[in-house]
């Protein structure tokens, strides 16, 4: 199936830019009463009926209409710092959009060796991607802020996760946190104090359920998250949200521990991509391949 892409579309009536037109015409050479399929960027698939086939400015009528063609069942915000090399952004870009992204939110730093983007070009690529992996809904290429002030003004109901290398803070795998029985409260904890046992979800270390234990009652910690304690202290109190998803990923000199540290304070919740160390690019996809996995069925 070829994807045309129109933000003109109106009473039925479909036309292309010069750009898609030209695609449609010249170079696949549709010609009039041919069907092809149009997208809106939006979400919507238009099945058309090509009546101008002109380079210049193609135009269709709309034969039927197909929301949601192509989504995922979960709105995710990967905010990504910029690469020293565009050309590995770019293709984070490139591949998140394939997979299933809804906004990509480039971020600068304290360490950001790149502090200049052009988003512009960005949302080429996302157009470009969202036609070939058959999407209806293109991305959104939010125009850069300063990590601080994206943790800030991220939203409190969704499930907010920071990706980073230090090992000041006990991390949880990102599949844990993924995991379905995870998203209000973030899985439960078996604990016995009578039998001295604890236990929780793979991968979650025994220091960490420790902890609870040793800062919950035992009537708390039969009811509370595994992760470290109350859910107040993660963030997810005012969780209601729960196939809202905002990641951060840090650049090649990872966050500041200044960063890393407000990040907490705001209720992000740290989580590891396991014990290889990524690249920034290669992480970011990484996290968008996590949440599509956990979230999309056959």
């Amino acid at each position: 199936m070829e994807l045309f892409f129109s933000d003109d579309i109106c009473d039925s009536r479909v036309r292309l830019d010069q750009e898609e037109s030209t695609h449609c015409v010249r170079v696949l050479r549709h010609r009039a009463g041919d069907e092809i399929s149009v997208i809106d960027g939006r979400g919507t698939l238009y099945r058309c009926a090509l009546e101008i086939a002109d380079a210049r400015g193609a135009e269709a009528r709309v034969l039927s209409a197909e929301p949601g063609f192509g989504a995922h069942p979960y709105h995710l915000t990967m905010a990504v710092c910029p690469t020293k090399n565009i050309d590995r952004y770019e293709w984070f870009v490139e591949k998140a959009t394939e997979i299933g992204v809804d906004v990509i939110a480039p971020v600068i730093g304290e360490r950001s060796e790149r502090k200049v983007l052009k988003t512009e070009r960005l949302r080429r690529l996302v157009l470009s991607a969202t036609k070939q992996s058959l999407k209806a809904a293109m991305p959104e290429v939010a125009e850069p802020v300063t990590v601080r002030d994206f943790i800030a003004a991220a939203p409190a109901n969704a499930l907010k996760l920071i990706c980073y290398c230090f090992d000041d803070v006990e991390r949880i795998p990102i599949t844990v946190v993924l995991q379905p029985e995870a998203a209000a409260p973030v899985g439960r904890l078996d604990f016995e104090r009578s039998e001295g046992r604890i236990s929780g979800p793979d991968g979650v270390s025994a220091r960490l359920l420790k902890e609870v234990a040793a800062t919950e009652s035992a009537d708390e910690v039969g009811n509370a998250p595994f992760i470290g304690g109350s859910a107040k202290r993660w963030g997810f109190e005012n969780r209601s949200d729960q196939n809202r998803i905002a990641i951060l990923i840090g650049p090649e000199g990872d966050f500041s521990p200044e960063e890393a540290a407000l990040a907490r304070e705001r209720g992000w919740i740290p989580v590891q991509l396991g014990p290889s160390r990524l690249r920034t690019e290669t992480a970011a996809v990484t996290a968008v391949t996590a949440v599509y996995l956990a979230n999309i069925s056959d």
